[in-house]
C-alpha cells in the first residue's frame, strides 16, 4: 500500500476491504510522506520493519528488485490524487498490478498516458469507485441494460454532503485540507472528490456516452479558494438529458449520493445510504422494490452479494467487491488463465480516463459559462 498512514480514513477502508475475502495479504508499503510516520503505520500493523519503506519510489524500486517469487503482487495506492499517476505509472512499469482510488489522475493528459501504460504492460488496473459493488447498481445496470426500463430518457445523478460546511480545512482536518489544496487535489474538489462518483455511477449502470457538460461551479463558503458545490447538466450522444449535482455545502447531509434513471417504459431510483432497496417505477403497475439478496435478482447481483436477505451490507462490502474482482483477475495473470467475466467487473482505466475528461470538460464550461463537449470543444 502507498498512503493511508496514521489519520488518513480511506486507507483503513481500503485495508478492511482488501482484507476480506482472503485474496490479499497486506505485507509492505510507504504509507505516509515523511518516513517516520509511514514506519509508526507499519508497526501498528504489525509488518515486517524491511517491507516498510520511506518512499513510494524506495518501495518500487526495492520490491522490483526482489523477483516474481518474492515481491508484492499488487500495489493499492490511497494517496492525495495528484499522487496517482507517478505512483501508478511506476509501480506498472515495475511490473506490478495496480488499485488505485479515485479519481485516477489530476489531468486528462496523465489519464491518457496511464492508459497506454496499462495497455503496454498488460496489467491489471483497478479504479476504485466502490459504488459500483453494490449488489442493487448491479442489479439497476442489468434493468437498464436488458431494456426493462425502455429507451433512457433522463439521468439524475447527486451526491450531497455537508462535511465542508464550513472552514474545516483551516482546521488542521487532513482529509479537508488536501481536498481544497489545488497542489493535491487537482484543478477540482467537489466534482474530482464526489461528483466523479456521481458521473461514474451515471456511466456504468446505463452504459450512456456523454456528448456535452453545461456546468456551474462555486465556492459557496466565503473564502474558499476551490468549489463546494457544483450543478451540470448533461447532454448524452443518444439524445436522453441528465443532471449531475455534486455538493459539499448542502448542510445536515451525510453521504446521499442517488441515481435516477428514467426510460419511456419505466424508472428505478436507487440511494447510497439505503443500498439493499432498488426502486422501480411503471406507469402501469404499482411501484415496486426489490430487495439484496432476492433469489431472482440478475446473476451480477447475486454474485455481489454476501449475506442472506434483511442483513444488511454496506460500503466496506462494495469495496471489498472490486477488491475480491481485482484480485481473482490478478491470480488469474499469475496461473496463465483467464478470469471469470464476473470477476472483471470492475472500474478500470478506461473508466479513469471516461472520469477525467468529464472533470476538464466541466471545469471548461464553468470557465466558458456555456455549453462544452467531452472533447473540449463547444
Amino acid at each position: 500500500m502507498v498512503g493511508g498512514g496514521p489519520g488518513a480514513f480511506i486507507g483503513v477502508v481500503h485495508r478492511m476491504a482488501a482484507a476480506l475475502d482472503g485474496e490479499f495479504e497486506l505485507i509492505a508499503g510507504a504509507f505516509a510522506s515523511r518516513p517516520e510516520r509511514s514506519r509508526e503505520q507499519g508497526r501498528a500493523l504489525g509488518l515486517d520493519a524491511g517491507r516498510v519503506y520511506g518512499t513510494w519510489r524506495e518501495m518500487a524500486e526495492a520490491e522490483a528488485a526482489l523477483g516474481e517469487d518474492r515481491r508484492i503482487e499488487a500495489v493499492s495506492i490511497v494517496t492525495p490524487n495528484h499522487l496517482h499517476h507517478p505512483v501508478a505509472a511506476t509501480f506498472l512499469n515495475a511490473g506490478i498490478p495496480v488499485i488505485c482510488d479515485k479519481p485516477m489522475t489530476t489531468t486528462l493528459a496523465d489519464a491518457d498516458d496511464l492508459c497506454d501504460t496499462v495497455e503496454r504492460t498488460g496489467l491489471t488496473f483497478a479504479l476504485t469507485h466502490n459504488y459500483t459493488g453494490y449488489p442493487m447498481v448491479k442489479e439497476a445496470r442489468h434493468l437498464v441494460r436488458s431494456g426493462r426500463l425502455g429507451t433512457v430518457r433522463k439521468v439524475v445523478a447527486e451526491y450531497p454532503q455537508g462535511w465542508l460546511s464550513t472552514r474545516l480545512e483551516e482546521t488542521g482536518h487532513k482529509q479537508a485540507s488536501w481536498r481544497q489544496d489545488p497542489d493535491r487535489a487537482g484543478g477540482s474538489s467537489a466534482v474530482g472528490d464526489i461528483g466523479s462518483h456521481a458521473h461514474n455511477l451515471v456511466c456504468y449502470v446505463t452504459d450512456l456516452e456523454i456528448d456535452a457538460v453545461f456546468a456551474d461551479l462555486s465556492a459557496q463558503v466565503p473564502g474558499r479558494v476551490m468549489e463546494d458545490d457544483a450543478g451540470v447538466l448533461v447532454r448524452f450522444v443518444s439524445g436522453a438529458r441528465g443532471v449531475v449535482m455534486a455538493s459539499q455545502v448542502s448542510t445536515g447531509e451525510e453521504n446521499g449520493l442517488a441515481l435516477r434513471v428514467y426510460g419511456d417504459r419505466g424508472g428505478l431510483i436507487w440511494r447510497q445510504e439505503c443500498p439493499d432497496r432498488l426502486h422501480l417505477l411503471f406507469p402501469d403497475a404499482a411501484r415496486q422494490t426489490l430487495t439484496r439478496g432476492s433469489p431472482w435478482l440478475s446473476a451480477a447481483a447475486r454474485h455481489a452479494t454476501r449475506l442472506p436477505p434483511g442483513h444488511p451490507e454496506g460500503f466496506i462490502e462494495a469495496f471489498a467487491n472490486i477488491y475480491r474482482s481485482a484480485g481473482r483477475k490478478i491470480g488469474a495473470a499469475i496461473a496463465g488463465v483467464e478470469a471469470d467475466p464476473l470477476d472483471r467487473d470492475f472500474p478500470d482505466h478506461v473508466d479513469g480516463a471516461r472520469g477525467m475528461r468529464f472533470i476538464e470538460s466541466v471545469l471548461k464550461s464553468d470557465a466558458r459559462e456555456r455549453w462544452v463537449g467531452m472533447g473540449g470543444d463547444p
